[in-house]
């Protein structure tokens, strides 16, 4: 029987190569009503993902970030849904960059239980599911050359953090120093939550705006390595939030990933 697992990786294949093909020709740009950019890789990869995940899971619904761009948002009430983004660092990807990913994550009852990030111009992803993070290395035509499994480092005497490449704030910096952080990698997409996944990072703080989609994949990795995502009150980062007071559906907060979760304050 196929596993959660091996499904996930198939379709974010697929959809990395349809986002490949428009990487090599290069990408026409458009930009939604919020001015975030968006290509045709993205509107490509998300039909390949949505037709997927409706044929296998036709009672699951999906939350994706072009179709609720559009005003399709699908009831979640039933406490299992799919958050997908399926270009997620779209700014790097129209750079040139090979730092982005594909996102797919289950959510069950406000928590990621399972997810892919696939970076296919890397070539490597990060699954999660049953408790358990791997990371894959691919070799050409998409086959998975290795296959090994990942854990958060524990907690040195000093911090290496990475952060956001095109999202860095003044609250970033602050909370870098008041944390004695010597060392920080920039990086984009939700490879951040990756790197400290494997053990090559110790926190990922995030002051920026992000959305569900962009975070769930992610969050999913690392917490099966070991990991934590956490609000600056240290309580757990949490899914399908819909009618917030003082932000819009699946809007996430202000949110530290840990490898180990000390106090954030």
């Amino acid at each position: 029987m196929t596993s959660l697992c091996e499904v996930l990786e198939r379709i974010a294949i697929d959809a990395g190569e349809a986002i490949l093909g428009v990487y090599d020709a290069g990408p026409n740009v458009c930009y939604k009503a919020d001015q975030s950019p968006v290509t045709e890789a993205d509107e490509r990869a998300e039909v390949i993902i949505l037709e997927r995940l409706s044929r296998l899971f036709p009672l699951v619904p999906v939350i994706a970030e072009e179709a609720v761009s559009c005003g399709s948002v699908p009831d979640i009430s039933g406490g299992s849904f799919f958050l997908v983004d399926p270009l997620d660092g779209t700014k790097e990807f129209i750079n040139r960059r090979n730092d982005f990913t594909v996102n797919i994550a289950l959510i069950e009852r406000d928590v990621p239980v399972a997810g892919i990030v696939y970076a296919p111009a890397q070539r490597c992803a990060y699954v999660a599911a049953n408790g358990r993070a791997e990371k894959l290395l691919f070799g050409q035509g998409g086959t998975i050359e290795k296959r090994e499994p990942i854990r958060v480092r524990p907690r040195g005497a000093v911090l290496t953090a990475v952060a956001s490449r095109s999202h860095n704030s003044s609250e970033t910096e602050a909370f870098l120093v008041g944390h004695g952080v010597k060392d920080c990698m920039s990086i984009g997409s939700s490879l951040k939550f990756c790197l400290v996944a494997e053990g090559k990072a110790d926190v990922y703080p995030r002051f920026g705006r992000t959305m569900e989609w962009d975070t769930a994949a992610g969050d999913a990795v690392l917490r099966a390595a070991g990991g934590s995502v956490v609000r600056l009150n240290g309580s757990q980062l949490a899914y399908g939030k819909r009618m917030q007071a003082d932000d819009c559906d699946f809007a996430n907060p202000h949110f530290i990933a840990w490898a180990e979760n000390p106090s954030v304050l």
